[in-house]
Formats: structure tokens, sequence, C-alpha cells
């Protein structure tokens, strides 16, 4: 069956775009996109790895935008919703469209490339996995559509690059602050045996598995837990204190802080710590902190204003 949506657009002035927002979601229309052009651009410029072009027509059409869109379905009972969500918004001409769900759904996935990191990985968008791979790179596939990182951007880079220099063959390593498991995933395909990844957040674990299914990667060489292991002792006892090969934090410099106090804990002896995450300005605090915990900085890489470190015990 052809399912079938009404894309409903609201331009909007920018000063009374939280007013529209505000009456919308007091109507029961729940899933709103707001589209600015400063949103716009910033998106851009964050993202820039995966742009191999940005479409003339999409950047004109952003042109000045101030903007809120939703969808409803293209029968009676959409119409009816509709009706109800613009209650109150009488003063505002809205734009409809009908589309296909097949093309509302893929038709963002044109934008999005590959992207080469350091000098073996090379981060593939789940839906291009039939192209061809650069040789001597290792793909990582991922789906960009998914919550937390990408690998866009350049902390994850950093880390990814510090990450390639440090792993050798076989071990475990841990991935403190997970997200999309993009790290713990890319040592498993560059040649660890196990990785173990910690996030606060109870989502990381299905984001990471997801992500890890399609790389092959199954839980067998993938654990994720939820929690925090800066308070929660049973937590760290399951991490493999003193196994992992390689300990990642792309976190931010508040986090790395304390973590590095626990670090070591976790770590073999001839272990590497990653951190990475860490703004322009609090660089010399974070490496303070980890020399004060009996770590040496061997390497500090810095891009656009983040630093990354690696560091060793002792």
């Amino acid at each position: 069956m052809d399912d079938r949506w009404l894309e409903v657009t609201l331009p909007v002035p920018a000063d009374r775009l939280e007013r529209v927002c505000d009456i919308l979601t007091a109507n029961g229309m729940a899933g709103l996109v707001v589209e600015e052009e400063g949103d716009f651009l910033r998106f851009l410029e964050q993202n820039r790895q995966y742009w191999d072009y940005v479409d003339e027509d999409l950047a004109r059409r952003m042109k000045g935008a101030s903007r809120v869109k939703f969808y409803v379905p293209d029968d009676e009972d959409g119409q009816r919703q509709l009706r109800r969500y613009l209650a109150g918004l009488e003063d505002h001409e809205p734009q409809i469209v009908s589309i296909r769900e097949e093309d509302w759904a893929t038709s963002w996935q044109k934008y999005y490339r590959p992207i080469p990191v350091g000098k073996r990985v090379y981060i593939v968008p789940h839906w291009m996995r039939e192209q061809g791979v650069p040789e001597g790179r290792v793909p990582l596939y991922l789906d960009p559509g998914l919550t937390f990182g990408t690998g866009a951007h350049p902390t994850t880079q950093l880390c990814l690059e510090l990450l390639e220099q440090a792993l050798s063959p076989g071990g475990q390593v841990l991935d403190l602050g997970c997200g999309s498991g993009i790290l713990a995933i890319a040592a498993l395909a560059l040649g660890a045996s196990r990785a173990v990844g910690v996030d606060i957040d109870p989502m990381a674990a299905d984001v990471a598995f997801e992500n890890a299914a399609l790389n092959g990667i199954g839980p067998d060489r993938l654990s994720v837990y939820a929690g925090d292991v800066l308070t929660d002792k049973k937590l760290a006892a399951k991490l493999g204190p003193g196994q992992n090969r390689v300990v990642l934090a792309n976190i931010v410099a508040d986090v790395i802080i304390p973590l590095s106090a626990k670090a070591g804990e976790l770590m073999a002896p001839d272990g590497a710590f990653l951190t990475s995450g860490v703004i322009e300005g609090r660089q010399e605090e974070v490496k303070a902190a980890l020399e004060q915990n009996g770590f040496t900085v061997t390497k500090h890489l810095e891009r656009g204003g983040w630093h990354a470190f690696q560091a060793v015990r002792g």
C-alpha cells in the first residue's frame, strides 16, 4: 500500500515561532519541525565531513527560512487532525503538500557521503554498503538516522585517529560514554577481540547494538551497560578492571577530569587512556588532571577548537 501524508508548512516570522509552536503543541501536535536558516547553516558547518555537496535547491529553500512543519495522514482522519491543530492559527496560511511515505523516509539520504578518518577507518552510511571501500581502509557501517554520534564531529574523529594508532590486535577495549557505539565498534573492526561500552543514557545500548549489527558484530563481542562508572561500584566490577588495553572517553572535560582518577583501575598495566571532547580552553586543565592521577600524556591532537589526548600509566 502506498501510504501518503500531508506535509503542512507554516511560514512564521522568527519572533513568532515560539508562540506558534506553543499553540500547535497545546492543540496536540507533538512532532514539530522548526526550520531556520541559521540552524541550517550551523548544521552544515558541524557536519561538513558528510556533505559531498550542498544541494542548490535545498540551500535556496532554506534561504531566510523561518517556518514550522508537521505531518498528518492524507485521509479524512488526517483532515480532522489538521483542523484541530490549526485552531487559533487562522491568521497563518498553511502550505500543504501530499507526499509518499517512502519519499519522506529516504529523501534526506542523498546528502550523506562516506567519511575517511585517519589512515584506516572509513565510515559508511549503511545504505551505501554496496559501494567499494578504498584499499587499506576498514569500513564502519552506521545509520546516521539514529541518535548520538555518527562520526562527523571532530571529537569523534580525533578519538578514532588515536584509537587506530594505540590499538594492537586482540585484547579488550572499554568505551566510557559510548553513545552510538561508534568507537567500540571501530575498535572491533580494527582488531580488538572484545569491546565493552558504558553510557548513562539507557537508550545508548539499543543504538549501539543496532549499529553493531550493521557491522556483523553481536553480543558475543560487544557488551553495553547503562550506568555511571564513577558512582556504581558494581558496574565498575563488570568492566574488566585491570584488563582493558585501551580505555576511551569521548565526553567533556568536566567528566574526563574525575574519570582520570578511575581510568587507571580499569586499564591493563601497559594500556592507553584516550580522551577527547575537550573544548579549547580546557585542555591544560585536563592534562593536569591526567598527570595528577599518574598518567603521562604521550600524544595531544587538536582540530577545530577541540582537543584529544593519549595517556599511559607512569
